[in-house]
């Protein structure tokens, strides 16, 4: 072999040590908390490209060395229940028992206002249209609604009656952010066709007590069952702030270290908050009286200390009845399923749906619980 060769060899191994390394450390996302271990949550983030480098890796060391090959595929072996969270398969549909008269369909959905700040009113309110459309088509009993608008009369934007008529009158639980001089609110929306015996919100504590996010709840009565259902939505990361303002050198041209930098910062903090929050909702859960249904948007993908706190009490309904990779995040940042529906293990569910349509820069989530 000539030193040519011996020098490509010697990096590519180092690489893939690189590689692996930092594959086996992802593997630690799920269990430790991102204020103790920063560096982790990226390493979750990054995780599809990882396994994807090892595939090659695995690919190239089957014809080059015997060694090198096993010790991809034993990375690939271990990383492979990690896989199952970023990709379902089930080969046989859920089917609801006949003996079940006790069935809801929930839909969650991050509307990003209802596309309220478009520059065009016309392509705002073209959107809008387009989501009460699909509430119509859809036909939930209970509707969750992340960056929820509304606009008390007189208003140009309205959102709140047009729900109201396709839900058929449901009872409303409603939180957020109210803007007295302008009548408006910003937050959470649940509606409901079902009765609502009881509501209330659950109170973020941890890193960032004044955020924005909120968990709020309804109990609703189903035949003989009383359900709990939890409206969820985490902290953001909000890089695009950082985009819009994003700093340019003398030259006109994008500072790229500065704006690297700046995302690092709001990812690192973003993650430590939803860990706080979560935990916080998860110990909420635990006291509910009823089984619960948890939905909305989480802001963290499968492969998170987030997503595990959840997914270690209650059941992933995609996971339970849909094959794939189940992306409901087509914003910025390719981050593909942050938004979810947990349920009680006592509940089952069947026909999950993922919106087809790009209406925001979430797609609609819904599912039948019984």
């Amino acid at each position: 072999m000539g030193k040519k060769n011996a020098l490509l060899f010697l990096i590519v191994k180092t690489f893939h040590i690189a590689v692996g390394l930092c594959l086996l450390l992802s593997l630690l996302t799920p269990y430790i908390n991102p204020a103790k271990f920063p560096l982790l949550p990226f390493l979750g983030l990054g995780f599809p490209v990882l396994i994807l480098l090892n595939i090659v890796f695995c690919i190239l060391w089957f014809f080059k060395n015997r060694t090198w090959f096993l010790c991809s595929l034993i990375l690939f072996g271990l990383s492979l229940p990690y896989q199952m969270k970023i990709f379902s398969f089930n080969v046989l549909p859920t089917d609801i028992p006949k003996e079940s008269d006790s069935q809801i369909k929930l839909m969650s959905y991050n509307v990003r206002l209802f596309d309220l700040y478009n520059p065009s009113m016309k392509n705002a309110k073209s959107t809008r249209n387009g989501i009460f459309k699909y509430f119509r088509d859809e036909e939930p009993d209970i509707l969750c609604i992340q960056e929820y608008y509304e606009q008390k009369k007189p208003s140009s934007f309205i959102t709140i009656d047009s729900i109201v008529e396709i839900m058929d009158d449901p009872q409303i639980h409603i939180k957020g952010i109210q803007i007295p001089r302008n009548r408006q609110t910003f937050g959470l929306a649940t509606f409901s066709k079902l009765p609502v015996v009881n509501k209330g919100y659950v109170k973020h504590q941890g890193a960032n007590k004044n955020n924005n996010n909120y968990c709020i709840y309804i109990d609703v009565t189903q035949e003989k069952d009383t359900l709990r259902i939890y409206n969820v939505h985490l902290q953001s990361i909000k890089l695009e702030t950082n985009y819009a303002t994003k700093k340019t050198k003398d030259d006109g041209t994008e500072n790229t270290q500065s704006t690297i930098k700046t995302a690092y910062r709001k990812l690192k903090k973003a993650f430590a908050i939803r860990a706080e929050q979560s935990k916080t909702v998860s110990q909420h859960i635990k006291k509910s009286p009823y089984p619960t249904i948890v939905c909305g948007d989480f802001n963290d993908t499968p492969i998170s200390y987030t997503y595990h706190i959840f997914e270690n009490e209650l059941i992933d309904a995609f996971r339970n009845t849909s094959s794939g990779f189940g992306s409901t995040y087509i914003g910025l940042l390719p981050a593909g399923r942050i938004d979810y529906i947990f349920h009680s293990k006592e509940l089952n569910s069947t026909s999950f749906k993922i919106q087809k349509e790009k209406l925001s820069d979430h797609r609609a989530i819904s599912c039948v619980i019984y």
